[in-house]
């Protein structure tokens, strides 16, 4: 009889991979990963239309963990960079060496490389373009005039003296943090066009999650210190997450990361087969005993034990696999069935020349363009021209994603390509980005459950949590296998967290759980 265990891996996204390799690195655990959809990478999956590619939702490799920092760059060297006064600095010292010796892949003769990019993000309002995060220069201030200007800073000197003391909304959360006047005139249409409801029915650990310290004042401190000084290496710690200049990603996107590790994990022994779905969840007394799994090339269902389990499933979905095996806990099932999650769809569109222009003439250089426009249903605009000039195929073309938020089944999920693409054009030469005469080529992509929702059941979410957690063999990790809005890093730090606790033997969760709290936010929710 064979003594090898093996972990089944649902999903073969950003943590069900880096699980996957970990085990193989750090264990004699043999994994096992299925996944649902045609390629690897999850919601860093890279779509290849045409040759054109596409980033489903624009990813940073960016970490202030060293040990994911240092992992990425394993798989994708750093190109060679040289920047002001020098070469970029590296935490790393095998980094460090190669860039001072002029080395590092040359991305214009191979693949396998990782581009340093500088960050430009900027927000569309009135027809005019804010840079984001929100600064106090002279484009804000001529854009808003003076009187909205005035407006935005007594009240943010209103939000500072007399803070909402329970933040029991992400409305409270923002307007802590910004003033109600910059919340309205900056946050809330786009925010709203993301979750499709008012941001007063909106949990504020949302905010928790993504937002975390950033403010006016450290925004103002931020630009400040980049006069005299800016920080030039590659981890950027002492700034806060959404200030950052300066990020790596792949030269084909982020799917090629996530592609190549897929390939090294097969030639080390582990299984990634696709377009397999688990259907099925089979358990005894605490522990999980096998998996379900439907091969959609053959149409057969088979079944696979296992000694460990790692799911970055939808919760929803997982509870209802389990139902299935023999009755859950009442109050789970429904807190699990009241689990909420908002779908995306992006248009790929093709153009000859984009309209808009920077001030000075010259193409815009943004990554990425926050729409605040109430009179669109476009949340965000990608360039990928911007992130990676090898994402186009004829780098004379514009390639941009339209991005839309919705929910799977309503009037814009059920829309025909072709009518969606139509729309989308039109909303695109309706804001003056560019016109539907220079149309060249469009494609739509629906992903669903892209964002686990903080409304619905979600503030008793702690009871489906503790039941899963129950299951001794079991691991939650990812966005959607634990129903938080974590950023990639965060995805595969949850994912080094339990492989970590079976090599170490620890049974407690609690440490994957705090991968990506704001400690001292939800401190401060507990005492109120």
């Amino acid at each position: 009889m064979s003594t090898q265990r093996t972990a089944i891996i649902i999903g073969a996204g950003p943590a069900g991979l880096t699980a996957a390799h970990e085990l193989l690195a750090q264990t004699d655990v043999l994994p096992i990963v299925f996944e649902a959809g045609e390629i690897v990478g999850g919601l860093s999956q890279t779509v290849n239309y045409k040759g054109n590619r596409i980033d489903i939702g624009g990813h940073r490799f960016f970490s202030k963990a060293d040990q994911v920092m240092q992992w990425w760059l394993k798989v994708l060297p750093l190109e060679r960079v040289a920047g002001e006064g020098g070469d970029v600095t590296l935490t790393y010292q095998q980094q460090q060496r190669s860039m001072s010796a002029g080395e590092g892949p040359d991305p214009a003769r191979t693949d396998r490389v990782m581009l340093l990019r500088s960050r430009l993000s900027r927000i569309l309002y009135l027809r005019k373009f804010f840079d984001y995060p929100i600064s106090l220069s002279v484009s804000t201030i001529a854009n808003l005039g003076l009187w909205r200007t005035f407006k935005v800073g007594v009240s943010y000197l209103g939000a500072r003296l007399r803070p909402i003391k329970q933040e029991r909304s992400l409305e409270d959360f923002f307007i802590n943090r910004f003033g109600r006047a910059l919340y309205l005139t900056f946050f809330k249409s786009y925010t709203e066009k993301v979750w499709g409801l008012p941001c007063d029915q909106i949990s504020p650990e949302w905010g928790a999650q993504r937002v975390k310290g950033l403010s006016i004042s450290k925004a103002i401190a931020h630009a400040l210190r980049s006069i005299f000084a800016r920080d030039r290496s590659l981890n950027q710690k002492g700034t806060e997450t959404s200030l950052i200049e300066r990020f790596m990603y792949p030269k084909l996107g982020p799917g090629q990361l996530w592609e190549t590790v897929a390939v090294g994990l097969v030639a080390g022994g582990a299984s990634v087969r696709t377009r397999c779905k688990v259907v099925g969840v089979r358990r005894s007394g605490t522990r999980i005993i096998g998996v379900d799994v439907l091969d959609e090339a053959s149409g057969r269902v088979e079944s696979h034990d296992a000694d460990f389990v790692f799911s970055t499933m939808p919760v929803r979905d997982l509870v209802a696999q389990l139902d299935r095996e023999s009755p859950v806990p009442e109050a789970v099932r429904q807190v699990a069935q009241g689990l909420m999650y908002r779908d995306f769809i992006t248009v790929g569109v093709l153009l000859k020349k984009l309209v808009a222009r920077a001030p000075d003439g010259s193409a815009i250089r943004d990554n990425w363009i926050y729409v605040q426009e109430p009179d669109v249903k476009i949340g965000r605009i990608q360039l990928f021209n911007n992130w990676s000039p090898y994402m186009v195929r004829d780098p004379e073309t514009s390639w941009i994603g339209l991005e839309y938020f919705c929910n799977e089944g309503d009037d814009l999920w059920r829309m025909s390509d072709g009518d969606f693409s139509t729309f989308a054009v039109g909303e695109l030469e309706k804001i003056g980005l560019a016109r539907a005469a220079d149309v060249l080529d469009s494609v739509v992509i629906r992903v669903p459950k892209t964002y686990p929702a903080y409304f619905g059941s979600y503030e008793h979410f702690g009871t489906v949590r503790e039941y899963l957690d129950t299951f001794t063999n079991l691991f939650l990790i990812g966005r959607n296998g634990m129903h938080r809005y974590n950023n990639q890093d965060h995805s595969m730090l949850t994912a080094m967290k339990a492989v970590e606790n079976i090599r170490d033997g620890v049974t407690s969760k609690e440490n994957i759980w705090a991968v990506n709290v704001e400690q001292e936010y939800h401190e401060e929710r507990g005492e109120g």
